[in-house]
């Protein structure tokens, strides 16, 4: 008997999760009318179903609409090795690729970047280092160009104040031969106290 046309509902992927313990367990759960078939692929090549294969176990329940498959590895898994999800029916196929990284790859990468941490820790402490011993040199310097420019501020100011003491100098009269200055009329009210002297 044929289901009718709006009964049937293509494979979809709705839930997909991994975990680490004692073994890596990764879970897929589709959806689709019919059921969907659920098939899992460990580097390119399908593993058994609902049973063991090797080091993997494969649990496929399904329910209703609903197939849901869990994959165990008892072993490590190789480097970069690609575990692959897939559930399909007559009207559509979803799958899940899942990238598997070795636990020693991890240890690996985490003891490398714990060793990278470190080293830029120790380069920080000798940059320190050196600075500190090259401190009172900088210093020395900078107090050198400073004591240089002061030196040079302070000429410029005393020969400023040199040449204005000397222009000053030059232009005050003598105290002791001072002429004296009268203005016209001055001059012709001092004839006329000349003459009534006289």
């Amino acid at each position: 008997m044929m289901l009718p046309l709006l009964q049937l509902v293509p494979t979809r992927l709705l839930n997909s999760s991994c975990s680490l313990e004692k073994t890596l367990q990764c879970s897929c759960s589709f959806h689709g009318i019919p059921i969907p078939s659920v098939q899992w692929w460990m580097g390119g090549v399908p593993v058994g179903v609902d049973g063991m294969d090797g080091s993997l176990q494969v649990i496929s329940t399904m329910l209703g609409p609903w197939a849901n498959s869990t994959i165990s590895l008892t072993e490590e898994p190789e480097m970069g090795m690609r575990l692959l999800c897939e559930g399909k029916n007559q009207n559509g196929t979803h799958a899940m690729s899942i990238l598997l990284m070795s636990r020693k790859s991890s240890l690996t990468s985490q003891a490398f970047m714990k060793g990278l941490i470190q080293g830029a820790i120790y380069a920080g402490i000798v940059i320190a280092l050196l600075f500190l011993c090259l401190l009172p040199l900088i210093v020395k310097h900078i107090r050198k160009k400073q004591a240089k420019k002061t030196a040079a501020i302070k000429a410029k100011k005393s020969s400023k104040v040199r040449a204005s003491q000397e222009l000053k100098t030059s232009l005050k009269p003598e105290e002791q031969g001072k002429p004296t200055v009268a203005t016209f009329s001055e001059s012709r009210i001092l004839e006329k106290q000349d003459k009534r002297a006289s």
